[in-house]
């Protein structure tokens, strides 16, 4: 059985190594497919505790797998670390003020992944410690995920087939509560839509020319009417990149428009998609133009393992909260004063709410010690997307989140990248690589676990992955 004491131990004995490249990472805060010090650094730790890195996987620079063992389950553990454009901000300090040589402008971990990388590494190292000193048999993959936030550096390894020989894969996110992912997210797909026509002079020779201007809104005009007869559920949005110049007296004979499409599955989004590009190709016979359609990258819903969430649910409810100095709580509440009055009060009913207490518990308490019970509800879809949905339709997956920051601390804020470096952020840190361990050692050591997980992800997949995103695309990274 899980000796979770010594597992417990073997993470603590290097929470200051964990602690210090969270920091490390938060000051590099190093945005998608650009995070060459922050990849670098993360390795440089895994390999000095034993792992053997895989760099530049799926043709991404910073992508990589840092591995140990070679027999036993294979484990995956998933990190991220890009940060995010304008929300520099000085740690520790409650308000608006950029950290020492820069400015408000540059990025700034404002979605916490210096902490998801840091604590994903922390229960890799701990677990291979685990594994070395009791005789126990597993192979553990980190696998670190560029370009969450935008890129999905997930989608290139998952089409890549990096996760898919993996028996479980398991991650977090940093947050202001404490639970299990029971619910699912929406599947997204983009793409742009470039018209070509002729140009001409619009007061002498109009009937020469063919406007590629015409067609983009034409096919505008046919998306917004498909909207009828597509699934509420369904999202289409759109943009133009480009709408043919400035110049009114011109038949503008170029034009680019760019959209996501988003479906509860990720099956639903391709067929959507399919009668979007219908609108395309119509827009341009209409106008005596011609598309080019470039389907780009896209993400898959999430889909969340029960058996495994369950079993990660058990570990969360075994780790201890951790215990918050004086000054701490005094460092979280300043944080919590500068939450709008209303926001912080909605925050606070949806966790009591979640967590199946009184909202009065949280009149005093800000940073979360409470584990809401897990709900197992794959029919309810977040709004947004992510490129753990992909991982999820290659291997049973499991994901929580964890309380770094204070409750009601709104995602992508500068609150949020000041957080992201505290002494009580790092508590959060080591709690959440202790529960990623656990829920590893618990399947690495009870093999019906991961049986049954597999199991749900066959009921669940049983097509196995749909990629969305085109074969031939890659990300273009001189952009980056």
């Amino acid at each position: 059985m899980a000796d979770k004491k010594k597992l417990f131990e073997a993470i603590d004995s290097v929470a200051d190594v964990i602690s210090g490249v969270n920091d490390e990472v938060w000051e590099y805060a190093e945005v998608y497919f650009a995070e060459t010090k922050s990849a670098r650094a993360l390795i440089k730790v895994a390999e000095k505790f034993g792992f053997e890195t895989e760099s530049g996987i799926a043709g991404i620079p910073t992508a990589f797998v840092s591995k140990w063992g070679t027999k036993g389950p294979k484990i995956g553990i998933l990190a991220e670390y890009d940060a995010l454009d304008a929300l520099n901000q000085k740690c520790g300090v409650a308000v608006r003020e950029a950290s020492d040589g820069h400015t408000e402008s540059q990025p700034g971990h404002g979605c916490g992944h210096n902490s998801l990388g840091a604590a994903s590494l922390g229960a890799a190292i701990g677990l291979k410690k685990y594994c070395e000193e009791n005789g126990v048999d597993a192979q553990i993959y980190y696998f670190g995920c560029p370009a969450e936030e935008n890129g999905s550096g997930k989608v290139f390894m998952a089409r890549d087939g990096y996760f898919s020989d993996m028996d479980i894969c398991i991650t977090w996110h940093p947050g202001s509560t404490n639970g299990v992912q029971g619910h699912s997210s929406l599947a997204c797909i983009s793409v742009k839509y470039k018209f070509y026509g002729v140009a001409s002079h619009a007061a002498a020779v109009p009937y020469l020319g063919r406007s590629a201007l015409d067609a983009a809104e034409l096919m505008h005009m046919g998306v917004n009417v498909l909207r009828e007869h597509i699934i509420p559920e369904a999202r289409v949005h759109y943009s133009f990149l480009n709408a043919g110049g400035t110049a009114p007296n011109v038949v503008q004979d170029y034009a680019c428009t760019y959209f996501f499409v988003r479906a509860p599955k990720v099956k639903q989004a391709l067929e959507i998609l399919e009668r979007v590009d219908r609108c395309a190709r119509g827009a341009a016979e209409m106008t005596g133009t011609t598309v080019e359609i470039i389907h780009m990258d896209g993400l898959a819903d999430f889909v969340p393992n029960e058996p495994l969430s369950k079993v990660m649910e058990e570990a969360m409810n075994e780790v201890e909260m951790p215990v918050y100095t004086d000054e701490e709580i005094a460092m979280a509440k300043a944080y919590t004063d500068t939450i709008p009055a209303r926001d912080l009060a909605d925050a606070r009913r949806k966790a009591a709410k979640d967590a199946g207490v009184d909202v009065s518990h949280y009149d005093n308490v800000y940073l979360d010690d409470l584990i809401e019970p897990y709900k197992h509800n794959p029919d309810f879809h977040q709004p947004g997307s992510t490129d753990v949905g992909d991982v999820s339709y290659c291997a049973p997956t499991a994901q929580f989140r964890f309380a770094t920051v204070v409750i009601g601390t709104p995602g992508h804020s500068w609150q949020m990248t000041g957080q992201g470096a505290t002494s009580y952020c790092h508590k959060g840190v080591i709690a959440a690589s202790k529960v990623l361990a656990l829920t590893a050692l618990k399947c690495i050591e009870n093999p019906q676990l991961i049986e049954k997980a597999k199991a749900a992800y066959h009921k669940d997949c049983p097509e196995g992955y749909i990629c969305p995103t085109a074969p031939d695309f890659m990300p273009d990274l001189g952009q980056y």
